[in-house]
């Protein structure tokens, strides 16, 4: 779990909390706000575990890695104990001990926030909505053998699939993200 910071067109600074499963590399955009207090924090918490549940991955998460943070209320660590998550704190200072949530937020810097103009709280929303979307159903990982987070693993092409292979894009966002599909 982590903290994402952005400024919007206005100067507003927008928070965004996401999480990822790690073995999964599925992500939960839990929200964005641009008053940060620790009721906001509880409260997203509880619509995280929600989500968790409806999705089925409540029995497969054992923990959660988080930094040191002050916007993290200690009431979050009470929640998810009721939900049987034992939360793990990042050493001072060591961004590696949760590498892989600080490499999807460079991703979604570089992929996302750093190619788009945002307007207000309700287009980051719009955005990060379906730039969550892409993630989870679009965007391939090596470390998920090209396939993507809520997707299997496609099966390769036989020499004569390739001969006539046709592709179809997709654009997203007004062309910001791509995604491709074979043509039927």
């Amino acid at each position: 779990m982590d903290f994402v910071e952005t400024v919007t067109l206005t100067g507003q600074r927008q928070y965004i909390l996401a999480v990822i499963h790690h073995s999964s590399r599925r992500v939960w955009i839990v929200g964005t706000t641009a008053q940060l207090n620790h009721a906001w924090v509880t409260q997203a918490i509880r619509n995280l575990l929600m989500d968790i549940e409806d999705t089925g991955y409540v029995a497969r998460i054992r923990f959660l890695i988080r930094d040191r943070d002050g916007k993290y209320p200690a009431l979050i660590d009470e929640i998810l104990v009721g939900a049987g998550i034992a939360t793990i704190l990042t050493g001072v200072r060591v961004p590696r001990m949760n590498a892989i949530m600080e490499r999807w937020v460079k991703t979604l810097r570089g992929e996302l926030l750093d190619r788009t103009l945002i307007w207000s709280e309700a287009h980051l929303r719009h955005a990060l909505r379906e730039y969550e979307r892409h993630y989870n159903g679009h965007r391939t990982h090596r470390s998920l053998a090209a396939a993507a987070p809520l997707k299997a693993r496609p099966r390769p092409l036989e020499p004569d699939q390739i001969k006539r292979l046709t592709v179809d894009r997709c654009d997203r966002l007004g062309g910001v993200i791509h995604e491709y599909h074979r043509a039927a």
